[in-house]
């Protein structure tokens, strides 16, 4: 089967562009116009060997959620599933979406559900997404469940945005800061060399230290380069196997301020899939299933794991939380509510809730005590730096008298 770029205009006056794959230029020539679709050009080869490398990407994470939402509003329009998937690929813009949903669109039509359709892209949409759609399709409410779908992932990436961007501001100011530092040490300081070079031992030791420091940059930036790059590399390694990851993860837990962020940030994200899962019909076990692989901090999920047996023995999650004696009582007692009320996944949601507000406050309150810390460290550093060498200058002029 060969794959063909095509330009056309929609029955709306819109036009339309992308890859469509067929046996043979004819082929293609039907499928389109079966479309409504009026083709201005179809060529195999050319444009589309450029368009195939940017099919070979996988969609984005907007992408999925923005498809997401398209198809909710489809759904809920009356529109039946493979017409939705129809109107969609026509809107696709980017040719890695439009061969998605074609793929999408042909399992349907073979008499597959979306949920086993999604299954052989589940590394692009996570275990997650297709258990929701599959609650969905077993309710009957899929246009519901999509809806609720679109509310996690818009969450999911208000939350990781908002985190990341705070984090921007500090990580430009400790580059600025480690610059300048180097910048005085290498190549300002090094300009008082000839005044000082005869003073030996009668200058003051903080411009020595200075001039030490200078000069091993000067002569040895090369081996400095090299240390950090081996010290990253090895970090980095390391932190990927599973024993350096599970010490990683315990030592941020370990954190005075960081160590709670992180602790909220996990349960938040923990809260809030067990909610969502529960408020669309999916069984209480298969929940916490999958809500624990959402956790990425090593030490956390290994708590939660003893969530899974307990529950198939009957026992109540917040008892069993409880007993791993690393959860705060706020978590065991919003889980103990709604389960002795019946809402637990209202209580998880809210849960869920309470920590992201809890993350946003208090990454604002540690970013406000790391800007200063950095602008007074640098500050601190650069004035010993100047004081070097004016103590430097002062014992040559007085030498001088």
């Amino acid at each position: 089967m060969a794959a063909f770029s095509y330009k056309a205009v929609s029955r709306d006056g819109k036009t339309r562009q992308g890859v469509i794959e067929a046996e043979g230029l004819e082929l293609a020539s039907r499928q389109l116009r079966s479309q409504g679709l009026t083709l201005l050009t179809l060529e195999q080869g050319g444009k589309l060997d450029q368009m195939a490398k940017v099919a070979g990407k996988p969609p984005t994470r907007q992408e999925v959620l923005s498809m997401t939402s398209e198809l909710a509003v489809l759904l809920r329009a009356g529109l039946p599933l493979d017409r939705a998937l129809k109107v969609l690929i026509e809107m696709a813009a980017q040719p890695s979406m439009h061969q998605l949903l074609s793929e999408l669109l042909k399992a349907v039509k073979g008499g597959k559900a979306l949920s086993t359709a999604l299954q052989p892209h589940e590394k692009l949409f996570g275990t997650f997404y297709i258990s929701m759609v599959r609650s969905g399709e077993a309710s009957g409410q899929l246009s519901t469940v999509l809806d609720s779908l679109v509310e996690y992932l818009e969450n999911a990436r208000a939350n990781r945005e908002s985190v990341v961007s705070a984090l921007i501001y500090p990580a430009i100011l400790l580059v600025v800061a480690v610059l300048s530092i180097v910048m005085m040490l290498g190549f300002v300081v090094p300009q008082f060399e000839t005044l000082f070079e005869d003073m030996g031992d009668a200058l003051p030791l903080l411009t020595q230290i200075v001039l030490s420091g200078a000069e091993f940059l000067k002569s040895w930036w090369w081996l400095l380069l090299l240390l950090i790059t081996v010290t990253a590399v090895t970090a980095r390694n390391w932190a990927s196997t599973e024993q350096g990851r599970a010490a990683l993860d315990k030592r941020l837990l370990g954190l005075p301020l960081a160590g709670g962020i992180v602790f909220e940030f996990e349960v938040s994200k923990f809260a809030r899939t067990v909610g969502t899962l529960l408020g669309n019909g999916v069984s209480l076990l298969k929940a916490i299933s999958i809500a624990i692989d959402t956790v990425e901090n090593r030490v956390i999920r290994d708590a939660l794991q003893v969530l899974p047996p307990a529950v198939k023995a009957g026992k109540r999650m917040s008892l069993a939380l409880e007993e791993t004696k690393m959860f705060t009582p706020m978590v065991i007692q919003m889980i103990r509510v709604g389960e002795e009320s019946g809402s637990l996944d209202k209580m998880m949601l809210e849960l869920a809730k309470v920590f992201d507000e809890h993350v946003q406050s208090g990454v604002k309150r540690g970013l406000s005590l790391l800007e200063p810390v950095l602008i007074l460290t640098m500050g601190a550093i650069i004035a010993a730096i100047i004081i070097a060498i004016l103590s430097g200058i002062l014992s040559v002029n007085n030498l001088a008298v």
